[in-house]
């Protein structure tokens, strides 16, 4: 059985070990933030639609961080004409249209 003393040292350790893992996928799963359309005060929707109920309105000048997207009614926005929509909560999804990714395709992972 190991002394108390090298117990805690190994427990230290780990402790440390498990801390820079932490660090490590945290900066892997950093988002970035992409703005809204200049002007634009942005439909926040509680699924990838237009049909889809309004939770809130995003102001004018807001940024989104975007965790994951999927195709849903497309739609004609300052930034072209897409079916992708935006992840940017829980429940809560954006028009692509409306956001400057800098992209006409996918910038994150399609939703699960």
């Amino acid at each position: 059985m190991p002394s108390l003393k090298r117990r805690s040292v190994m427990l230290a350790g780990l402790t440390g070990a498990l801390l820079m893992v932490g660090a490590a996928t945290a900066e892997a799963t950093a988002l970035r933030y992409y703005p809204v359309a200049p002007g634009v005060s942005l439909a926040v929707r509680t699924g990838p639609g237009t049909s889809y109920g309004i939770v809130r309105y995003l102001p004018v000048g807001a940024q989104v961080s975007i965790y994951c997207q999927t195709p849903g009614t497309t739609v004609t926005g300052t930034y072209g004409t897409s079916n992708i929509w935006d992840n940017i909560s829980n429940g809560e999804f954006v028009a692509d249209a409306y956001v400057k990714t800098g992209s006409d395709g996918y910038v994150a992972s399609r939703c699960g």
